[in-house]
């Protein structure tokens, strides 16, 4: 039963991360690049730090890996005070910090799903689920964010 468990949440931090296989999709667009790092691919420093609805993409991103930081680090035992305000401060990047806040995002995931196989997931399996919902909400605020930035570089707004 865990075994399945564990492939099953890892299938959808999968999607929600790199996009849905071969096989089709369970929530996210079925066409290639439509997970977070997709979605942020090709972006530029400038994209990221244009100001979206009171916020911007860099910020999403990166309050996005401090979620899975924080998730990571409960389930390996450490105890802090989160900062979430902190989490969303980052406005204007340059092209070597939005590419830090990509590669750090990246990390985390890549380090939560591997951990996926050998954490209790009798303790842990409602932050893994919350982990997977919340990175799915900000793929579909960034993913709306980025349809907003189109419409601007458009139309010159």
């Amino acid at each position: 039963m865990s075994e399945t468990l564990a492939s099953s949440l890892k299938t959808l931090l999968k999607e929600t991360f790199e996009g849905p296989g071969n096989e089709g999709s369970y929530y996210t667009d079925s066409k290639p690049n439509t997970g977070v790092f997709g979605t942020l691919d090709g972006l530029t420093a400038e994209d990221a730090s244009r100001s979206i609805n009171g916020s911007t993409i860099a910020a999403h991103s990166d309050h996005t890996r401090y979620y899975l930081w924080v998730i990571r680090s409960l389930i390996n035992g450490t105890d802090f005070e989160k900062d979430w305000e902190e989490s969303w401060t980052i406005a204007t990047v340059d092209e070597v910090k939005w590419a830090e806040i990509r590669e750090e995002l990246h990390k985390e995931y890549v380090s939560l799903f591997a951990e996926i196989e050998t954490i209790d997931l009798g303790k842990w399996l409602t932050n893994v689920n919350a982990t997977i919902a919340h990175s799915a909400y900000h793929l579909g605020a960034l993913r709306q964010m980025i349809k907003s930035l189109e419409i601007e570089k458009k139309y010159n707004i």
